[in-house]
């Protein structure tokens, strides 16, 4: 009896040891090292905000052209051009008759209108007989992109463009203009250059309807002085064959010893003539009153000066030129067909 009581409780406690698990219990299943594990979205930081810009002062405008519709100039240039001193006439004394001043007016219109791409185009149209019209682009602030070159160009720069950044009064900026360009003059080597570039807004003064007023002065010199290479003065040119002639007297001289002597008593090489000094400089003073809501001059004028000395200025006769720019209420019909042909 006490050996069956033993082999229950033996057989009990192996049983309750080697349990096994109930059938059916879900067994989770491991994930692969190269799953990302899932989870609970962390809450992202903020993303910092951008500061708001500053509004604008109301002390500075922004000038720019306006070209809803065409719009038109008459450009009026007075000139006042000097010509060379005729020389004295030779074997007589006397001084060289004065320079001659000549005077003359013509007139140009500029046309300015916004194609259909939205480029802004200008034209500028001779008015009277002869002359071609000529035509470029231009920025939003009448920057001169393409189209022009030389005087002409310089022109339209003074005409049409405006300050880049917003401005207020007492403001100063340069305009893109190249005022003396000697680089197609043969010969001049430029030595000394002197340049001053700045458009000033003096006041900006409220106008009718809302409208307001910028005026701007423009005050822009530049002078270059150098020497015509490759010309020789006339002294020079006498010096240099009055040595010639020397040179050919004591060719074939010979000293008691039978040496030819005529290289050792040659003076030595003088360098070449550096040539005449030269000297262009133009001078501009203008003034201009610009309606900033409507987009363009209210009136606008400017004297530009002329002097050379030793040489000429490409495209530039000597003197002063007076140019006057008067808005038209419209725009001549003709004058806009040219460039609505080549849309």
């Amino acid at each position: 009896m006490n050996r069956r009581l033993l082999g229950l409780l033996a057989a009990l406690c192996l049983t309750s040891a080697c349990k096994e698990e109930p059938v059916g219990k879900m067994e989770p299943i491991p994930r692969p090292t190269e799953m990302p594990a899932t989870g609970p979205k962390k809450a992202e930081a903020p993303k910092p905000t951008r500061a708001p810009e500053p509004p604008p002062d109301p002390s500075k405008v922004t000038l720019r052209w306006k070209l809803t519709a065409p719009t038109a100039f008459r450009l009026t240039t007075s000139a006042s051009e000097s010509s060379a001193p005729a020389p004295a006439p030779k074997g007589k004394k006397g001084r060289a008759a004065p320079a001659e001043t000549r005077r003359s007016e013509t007139s140009a219109i500029f046309v300015l209108q916004k194609t259909e791409s939205g480029d802004y185009a200008f034209r500028i149209v001779p008015q009277g007989a002869g002359g071609e019209a000529d035509q470029g682009t231009m920025s939003e602030r009448g920057f001169v992109m393409d189209g022009l070159a030389g005087p002409l160009r310089n022109t339209a720069v003074l005409v049409l463009e405006l300050p880049r950044d917003p401005i207020g009064p007492d403001a100063t900026w340069a305009l893109g203009a190249d005022l003396v360009d000697m680089s197609s003059v043969p010969g001049f080597v430029e030595q000394k250059a002197d340049r001053r570039n700045q458009v000033k807004l003096v006041s900006l003064t409220p106008g009718e309807n809302g409208e307001q007023v910028a005026t701007l002065e423009y005050d822009l010199s530049e002078n270059i002085s150098g020497q015509m290479r490759g010309r020789q003065t006339a002294a020079a040119s006498k010096s240099t064959k009055k040595e010639k002639e020397a040179s050919k007297k004591d060719a074939g001289k010979k000293d008691a010893d039978g040496h030819d002597d005529a290289h050792a008593d040659a003076p030595a090489s003088s360098p070449a003539p550096t040539g005449p000094a030269a000297f262009a400089e133009m001078r501009v003073k203008g003034r201009g009153e610009f309606l900033v809501k409507a987009g363009r001059w209210r009136s606008w004028a400017a004297t530009l000066t002329t002097h050379t000395e030793g040489t000429s200025l490409p495209g530039q006769a000597d003197g002063e030129r007076q140019l006057r720019l008067t808005p038209l209420d419209s725009v001549p019909p003709e004058l806009l067909q040219p460039q609505q042909a080549k849309k």
